[in-house]
């Protein structure tokens, strides 16, 4: 089974968190930081097994930058 290393951008939101994968533009939340993650996992797997290898290729095939952007605060 091939493996592919993505990216979880994981933050507080209210009460709970919200965890994305920017390469696939896939979201998911949770009452914690770890069960964001798990549904996001979830979430990614099932992409997986039912999206059609086009759509999957589409999507990783986008180039994406993830940086720091340091701004002045007035």
């Amino acid at each position: 089974m091939k493996r592919v290393k993505l990216t979880a951008i994981i933050q507080k939101e209210g009460r709970g968190f919200v965890a994305l994968c920017p390469e696939l533009d896939i979201a998911s939340q949770g009452t914690s930081k770890k069960q964001a993650r798990g549904n996001l996992q979830e979430a990614v797997e099932g992409f997986f097994e039912t999206a059609s290898a086009a759509e999957i290729k589409t999507r990783l095939g986008t180039e994406r930058y993830i940086e720091n952007l340091e701004v002045r605060l007035a």
